[in-house]
């Protein structure tokens, strides 16, 4: 999965429906000309709801629907007949899609599930009849209630990627190239920093016809909780990974060093990340002979690791068994 058209953010204006009023009806008949009150209650406005789907990927059918508008209800009638009530509105968005208020920011509900619903604006109830109204000191109540007004407000829909393995790490640590390797996924290669803009998702084959699903993300850099590079818009799909592959290249300056700084953007960011399992692999290792992998490994953070080569394809069946392991324990 990447694509231009892979979109995980949008700002949309909603406005759930007006409640009908309530009729202050009167029975009027041949036989019967003042007759007690009958007026109906209105019915309740339109919600606008969310909806799971997992056919879908992006949010981009709701990028340039920028307001969404709910029927109102209708109006009580007499015979105490209730007015219909508003249409609702029925938003499909993939799995993974958290709904919260753009005014506060503050996390609504998130929608996990196929075929799961939610509502985002609650359209406004109807109006009681006057019939609600009567009493033995008011047998004629000339009067109804209105309907409740409905809400407009702008909400946030942000997507974060399901999969079982997320890729962490610098711009450039080989991340891309090791997913188009042990997956039929395609992503942009290049050896300039941010080639990955949008998620890309791959399904890796294990043995006896087992599979996972890793997510090549963005590249982090230090600041990223803060918004720095592709920050929060990156470091949000990471939440919802099973696994975390930390990945930086042989050749770097220090790899204990950029292992720190990436699991500080982590523990910044949110300190839950650092309870998922974690498993570091030293990429490009095909630069090295044995005795220089061997002299590292001393060196190298308390945490899983291996070396791994996408061009000569060492050490990859042994990151299979790795992530395997860890996400089936």
């Amino acid at each position: 999965m990447s694509s231009p058209n892979f979109v995980d953010y949008v700002k949309i204006f909603c406005r759930s429906g007006n409640g009908g009023a309530g009729s202050a009806h009167f029975l009027r008949t041949r036989t019967n000309p003042r007759g007690g009150p009958d007026g109906g209650d209105g019915g309740r406005g339109g919600n606008i709801i969310l909806k799971g789907n997992q056919q879908l990927w992006t949010l981009l059918h709701l990028k340039y629907t920028k307001h969404i508008h709910a029927e109102n209800g209708q109006s009580g009638m007499r015979n105490l007949k209730t007015g219909a009530g508003g249409k609702d509105i029925i938003l499909e968005v993939p799995l993974g899609t958290v709904a919260r208020d753009a005014e506060t920011n503050d996390f609504l509900f998130e929608i996990t599930h196929n075929g799961e619903t939610n509502i985002l604006v609650k359209g406004g109830r109807g109006g009681l009849g006057n019939d609600h109204f009567k009493s033995a000191t008011n047998r004629a109540p000339k009067f109804a209630q209105p309907g409740e007004p409905g809400i407009e407000a702008w909400y946030i829909l942000e997507l974060k990627i399901l999969a079982d393995v997320g890729l962490v790490g610098f711009p450039n640590a080989g991340k891309s190239t090791l997913l188009s390797v042990i997956s039929a996924a395609k992503p942009e290669i290049a050896d300039y920093p941010f080639t990955t803009l949008t998620p890309n998702l791959g399904l890796v084959r294990y043995r006896d016809d087992r599979s996972f699903v890793v997510a090549d993300i963005p590249g982090i850099i230090e600041g990223a909780h803060e918004g720095k590079g592709l920050g929060l818009r990156f470091l949000r799909h990471i939440e919802r990974n099973s696994v975390l592959l930390f990945m930086i290249p042989v050749d770097c300056d220090n790899i204990k060093n950029e292992y720190d700084i990436l699991l500080k953007e982590l523990r910044l960011y949110n300190p839950e990340l650092l309870d998922k399992s974690r498993i570091l692999a030293i990429t490009k290792s095909d630069l090295l002979d044995d005795e220089l992998i061997m002299e590292m490994k001393n060196e190298l953070p308390d945490v899983s690791n291996v070396f791994i080569s996408s061009v000569s394809g060492s050490g990859l069946m042994k990151l299979k068994d790795m992530l395997w392991e860890s996400l089936t324990s």
